[in-house]
């Protein structure tokens, strides 16, 4: 008999493995077992890390108008109907609702250690080589120019100014990707970070000096 998770597991598997912004089965599968990780480290409840792991983008924001209301709604019926208790269902749909990045000026802690180790995975798959490519996907998504030497990046102070961002991908590591290391909630998820953040620097300033070769 599947215990709970391998039954939520599969669901998101068959419902996300066609996906093709970067929010596949593939990105929710690598921060299941990132989050399985941290958790074995620092302690944290099982259970609760991966089932938030596994719903955490279930209905994202991104896709849904910019309702962050979609997401944890979705989560809580779909662990309801898995047989899920009230107490489990209240920490991964409370980890559904924080877990996402809203601004360079915008907090989003985490409350518990089982979220602390969903969110740290997350960040941590949109960042590094995975990060770089999952970035440039949701810009090419989203109809985002990969750079333009023009528009400089910004710096957001609300989520409703984030969430209206249409600018390149390129900008998005400046607002969001390079400030996820010093966001690391664990240990374990801020030594993880190091040298994929460093991958990141590195890499884009390869880019500009292949962007910037026509003068």
């Amino acid at each position: 008999m599947q215990t709970l998770v391998e039954r939520v597991a599969a669901h998101i598997k068959a419902k996300f493995l066609a996906e093709s912004s970067g929010h596949d089965w593939h990105h929710i599968n690598r921060v299941w077992h990132l989050t399985r990780q941290i958790a074995a480290q620092e302690g944290a409840n099982r259970e609760i890390a991966e089932l938030g792991a596994l719903v955490h983008d279930i209905a994202d924001w991104k896709f849904h108008d910019g309702d962050d209301s979609v997401g944890p709604r979705e989560a809580e019926i779909l662990l309801l109907r898995e047989g899920a208790s009230d107490a489990v269902i209240a920490a991964v749909v409370d980890i559904v609702a924080t877990i996402s990045y809203k601004g360079a000026g915008v907090t989003t802690a985490m409350q518990t250690l089982e979220g602390q180790c969903v969110q740290d995975a997350d960040r941590l798959d949109a960042i590094g080589a995975i990060g770089i490519a999952r970035c440039f996907a949701y810009g090419g998504h989203a109809g985002r120019l990969m750079h333009d030497p023009d528009e400089a990046p910004v710096m957001h102070q609300t989520a409703a100014a984030y969430k209206a961002s249409k600018g390149a991908s390129l900008n998005h590591f400046y607002e969001k990707l390079f400030l996820l290391k010093e966001r690391m909630n664990t240990p374990t998820g801020r030594a993880l970070a190091e040298p994929r953040h460093q991958f990141m620097e590195d890499f884009v300033v390869q880019f500009l000096a292949e962007w910037n070769v026509a003068g």
